[in-house]
């Protein structure tokens, strides 16, 4: 799947607009789009691993699938077999593939944040996201980060901070 500049204007636009009801600072950093993956963007843009975290749509396998959008520090790996898998309550779940991510949230994989989800998206935080002073997130695009306090993204409706989302 490839960039479509006005649906990412679109989807952007949803972004600042969650943003803006957070009601808290917040920096827009426009990026390469070739460099929106977490390595090459914190690498590219000095910022530091520990301090960029990554948004990531998990599906249940069953039918109807169900979905949650999940938070960790880029230097974490996810626990889609454990911990989200058990709060989804899904016998089994794993990473939504990319053109599910796209259908459902109108974001790419690079630029996928909790910001702006669908209603009834349910968003976890992992505890050690919650625990910086700020962080770098996906814009909704692959052209545009956001900087801001993780105090932030607890205030969006369905999110939820959680002990052992990552390992």
């Amino acid at each position: 799947m490839t960039a479509d500049p006005a649906a990412d204007a679109a989807i952007e636009a949803r972004v600042v607009a969650a943003l803006d009801a957070l009601g808290g600072p917040y920096e827009l950093m426009p990026c390469d789009p070739d460099l929106a993956d977490t390595a090459a963007f914190c690498e590219a843009y000095g910022v530091l691993p520990e301090q960029s975290a990554n948004c990531i749509l998990v599906a249940s396998k069953a039918e109807p699938k169900s979905y949650a959008a999940c938070l960790v520090l880029a230097t974490q790996r996810l626990d889609v077999n454990g911990t989200v898998r058990r709060l989804m309550g899904a016998r089994k779940a794993s990473f939504a593939p990319a053109e599910e991510t796209a259908a459902l949230t109108g974001m790419l994989i690079g630029g996928v944040t909790p910001l702006g989800l669908p209603e009834g998206v349910p968003i976890y935080l992992a505890a050690e996201v919650m625990e910086q002073s700020q962080v770098v997130i996906g814009g909704g695009s692959r052209s545009l980060k956001v900087r801001l306090a993780p105090s932030l993204l607890a205030r969006l409706p369905g999110a939820e901070g959680i002990e052992g989302l990552a390992r």
